[in-house]
């Protein structure tokens, strides 16, 4: 949400540690581990730097290969050079499993999945098997760990014509996995990058509306937030319990949670209760500083200034036994986390707070803010406006046979497919591991059972009060603390995602995030994490 555009990825390859600092050349650092790294001579570092450049294992080196095999000479003379032309690849994939759409060395990625069918299907040449950059590779958004596309795209040199290969989409489906599809392809512009040319983008987030209900009586949230709002009551603050709630009527405290899920699983939110939803995301619209919903950044940072453009609340749709409700956000580029974002509509809305709680965020004061878990998380498509106005004026005088003819970009000729694909790889797939681990429950009682500071800005007045303020360099007392179990949108064979989520006391690994983010992310990795 840039209001400049996006800034453009400084290389098409994942950022790799110095050659010196492999695992390698581990054993030559001193007793303790921070000693000076190795010295290596030029032939050694000249070696390290190709092998950080090169996608390992996709090509045998010329020490590896057997006798009598050509080498890289001869195969080039021996093999036909085809040409390749710019291309933007159409693609949706469902993220569990893998970790996250961008190439990482040692890790099943969806890129590296699908530049893999790529040349397997011969639409990259073995010559440029061993690195994504050799053919001008770019995405037009970074997705996490586990989070899906119904609509992605990437940009590159590709072999449109395969000698033998009538259908080149249909050849490429056939080497990938049936969670990830290639839609469809068009040529481009030689100019064009999906970082860069891109627009902005769509995300969708759904939540079962049962998040919607306050607090439990009794839990942690409950009680902090009870009590602040009595003394912090004014005269022009209604006499009133922004906490109550009908569905907590006549349940006791000590209730157990799997007889609150069954009548959560009932729950239905009121129209109003949308309503509210729907003021409230409204003051998401325009451009507003964003720091206080990602990790790592200050509020005079520019790069925290995004731009939204429209945000839509879909009318809730019981799916199962569960209501859910769809939260549309177009915007011009997201920063990290931006789930921090449907926190704080979700949580300001279940607790009564007045939206200009949002607009409080924007300021300068930092707060906490948690993240939705990632489950409910899915990029609908990256678009191309500029770029589609641009060649159809350079193609309306032209035929749609002359060679330097351009069509647009457009997922939603392929709507159908992937409406169908959304279905069976995505949407079941989410609504199977919420009926049987109950994930979003897991996450608001883990939320309520917090009796910090840190979310007292959730009150009558929507003004974040001095004792939730986060200052740099002070530790706070009882800090919120997430659990990254939320971050997961898979989970391994076998396992028990109810057991999972429903054991309390489980030793998750846990982290300070606005700590953590400050300590490890850089600006510049920051900057490749966002999309």
């Amino acid at each position: 949400m840039d209001t400049t555009p996006s800034e453009p990825e400084q290389s098409q390859q994942p950022t790799a540690t110095a050659p010196t600092e492999s695992i390698e050349n581990a054993s030559q650092l001193t007793p303790s581990g921070k000693g000076k790294k190795p010295h290596l001579s030029r032939k050694e570092a000249r070696e390290a730097r190709k092998a950080n450049n090169t996608r390992r294992g996709t090509r045998p080196e010329r020490s590896e290969r057997a006798d009598g095999e050509a080498d890289e000479g001869e195969r080039e003379r021996s093999e036909p050079r085809l040409p390749k032309r710019q291309c933007a690849l159409l693609l949706g994939f469902c993220g569990s499993g893998y970790s996250g759409m961008q190439f990482q060395p040692h890790s099943k990625t969806i890129e590296g999945t699908f530049f893999d069918a790529l040349v397997r299907a011969g639409a990259v040449s073995q010559d440029n098997a061993d690195s994504i950059s050799k053919v001008n590779f770019s995405r037009a958004a970074r997705t996490d760990a586990g989070v899906h596309a119904a609509g992605n795209l990437v940009s590159m040199k590709l072999i449109t014509s395969i000698p033998g290969v009538p259908d080149i989409v249909a050849r490429i489906n056939q080497e990938l996995p049936p969670e990830i599809r290639l839609w469809g392809f068009e040529r481009v512009l030689k100019s064009f990058n999906a970082r860069s040319t891109c627009d902005s983008r769509k995300y969708t987030y759904y939540f079962p509306s049962y998040l919607l209900i306050p607090p439990k009586p009794g839990s942690g949230q409950h009680k902090i937030l009870s009590e602040h709002q009595a003394g912090s009551t004014s005269e022009s603050t209604p006499n009133t319990d922004p906490l109550s709630h009908p569905f907590w009527k006549d349940i006791p405290a000590e209730s157990p949670k799997d007889e609150d899920l069954s009548r959560k699983r009932d729950f239905r939110a009121s129209q109003d209760a949308v309503e509210q939803l729907r003021a409230t995301v409204k003051k998401y619209e325009g451009s507003h500083k964003f720091h206080n919903f990602t990790v790592g950044r200050e509020y005079n940072d520019r790069s925290c200034v995004r731009v939204m453009k429209k945000i839509e609340i879909a009318e809730p749709v019981v799916r199962g036994s569960t209501e859910w409700i769809a939260v549309m956000f177009h915007g011009q580029s997201f920063m990290l986390h931006q789930r921090k974002m449907m926190a704080a509509l979700v949580l300001s809305c279940r607790t009564n707070t007045p939206p200009q709680v949002i607009e409080e965020l924007y300021g300068p004061r930092m707060a906490f803010v948690p993240k939705m878990p990632a489950l409910g998380l899915l990029l609908e498509y990256p678009i191309f406006d500029s770029y589609n106005k641009r060649v159809k004026d350079a193609s309306s005088k032209l035929k749609s046979t002359d060679p330097d003819y351009r069509y647009p970009i457009d997922f939603e000729v392929y709507r159908e497919k992937i409406d169908a694909f959304k279905q069976e790889h995505i949407y079941s797939r989410m609504r199977s591991i919420e009926e049987q681990g109950a994930v979003f429950d897991a996450w608001i009682r883990s939320v309520d059972a917090y009796g910090g500071n840190d979310l007292l800005y959730l009150n009558p007045r929507g003004v974040i009060p001095d004792i939730a303020i986060i200052k740099r360099g002070e530790k706070r007392i009882n800090p919120f603390r997430e659990k990254k179990r939320f971050d997961a949108t898979t989970f391994p064979a076998g396992t028990d995602v109810g057991k999972l989520m429903a054991n309390e006391e489980e030793k998750d690994v846990e982290e300070d995030l606005e700590e953590e983010g400050d300590r490890k992310l850089d600006k510049k990795r920051l900057a490749e994490m966002e999309g």
